[in-house]
């Protein structure tokens, strides 16, 4: 059986400092995405993913950037190599990456893009207001309403739709506490909160939608050269208008991973390489297809291995 390769991107929560370092040591390819990056967002973006400090890194203003600057500096190196995906996906952020990588966005649109989508997502909600939490061990439709039934509190929803047995739910930090609270008397085998600034894909993100729409109504959006599943609705988008509506929709509407992995199974899909900073692509595809190969890229020496 011949290999049909689709590339994975990850979402905020990937970055570390040092992240990509040895890509730009060890390849020219890698090195000219990063300078490019140093002369869109200025020098001291490449020192603070490189050296940090971490804290700085965290903040999801710079954590967005980061990432799609690290994913395109790696995807360049395989592309040089001669590898070429037959389809694509992101998770959340990690669909601009994907979108860069088809063709869709310039390099250059995409960074102060996801950079100010960070700022706006941080905005719309005060810290302290809203939470995020992984329920783990529960099937989907029991935490549906498990959030619905929490909702006496506020709101709250899933937010992601990662793999089986584990769904992101995001929310009023009231309602999606009880929600966990709930979800452990209905026999979710965990709950964790996430370490996030904000309750991303909820309602409560509304108001960066209208932002977003300015903002890429200011660039050139392209037809996509590669198949791309969308986050919003799991389906192959290539048309400018849907990409642009489906990034609009992205920020206050679940992600629905999962769905979007079945669909590239299903159109032939038989091989995944996870491109960018962490293994989360990688390690969502173990729940989701594990008999399927799946490789994570995110260090320079991953790369001799994966072409021998």
């Amino acid at each position: 059986m011949s290999l049909k390769q689709a590339f994975l991107f990850p979402g905020q929560g990937a970055q570390f400092v040092g992240m990509g370092y040895d890509f730009y040591e060890t390849f020219p390819e890698a090195r000219a995405v990063f300078d490019q990056s140093a002369a869109v967002l200025g020098s001291e973006f490449l020192e603070t993913i490189f050296s940090g400090p971490e804290d700085k890194l965290q903040q999801t203003e710079f954590a967005q950037p980061a990432i799609l600057a690290v994913s395109t500096a790696i995807y360049r190196v395989l592309e040089s190599k001669g590898l070429k995906p037959a389809g694509l996906a992101g998770l959340s952020l990690g669909e601009y990456s994907a979108l860069v990588i088809a063709g869709s966005l310039s390099f250059e649109d995409a960074l102060p893009l996801v950079q100010k989508r960070g700022i706006y997502m941080q905005e719309a909600v005060p810290l302290g207001i809203g939470k995020m939490a992984a329920i783990m061990g529960l099937e989907h439709h029991k935490v549906e309403e498990v959030c619905r039934e929490a909702q006496a509190e506020g709101l709250v929803a899933p937010a992601n739709y990662n793999c089986p047995g584990q769904i992101v739910i995001s929310g009023h930090k009231a309602a999606v506490e009880l929600a966990q609270k709930l979800a452990g008397e209905a026999g979710a085998k965990k709950t964790a909160e996430l370490k996030v600034s904000a309750p991303f894909h909820c309602a409560l993100l509304e108001s960066v939608e209208e932002k977003m729409a300015y903002e890429l109504d200011k660039i050139e959006i392209k037809k996509a050269s590669i198949p791309i599943v969308s986050n919003v609705s799991a389906a192959f988008i290539e048309e400018p208008q849907q990409i642009k509506n489906n990034l609009v929709k992205q920020v206050s509407k679940p992600i629905l991973w999962e769905q979007s992995i079945l669909n590239l199974i299903e159109s032939g899909i038989n091989s995944f390489i996870g491109v960018g900073p962490g293994n989360s692509p990688a390690r969502l595809m173990k729940r989701i297809a594990p008999e399927l190969q799946t490789v994570p890229i995110e260090r320079a020496e991953q790369v001799e291995k994966l072409l021998n």
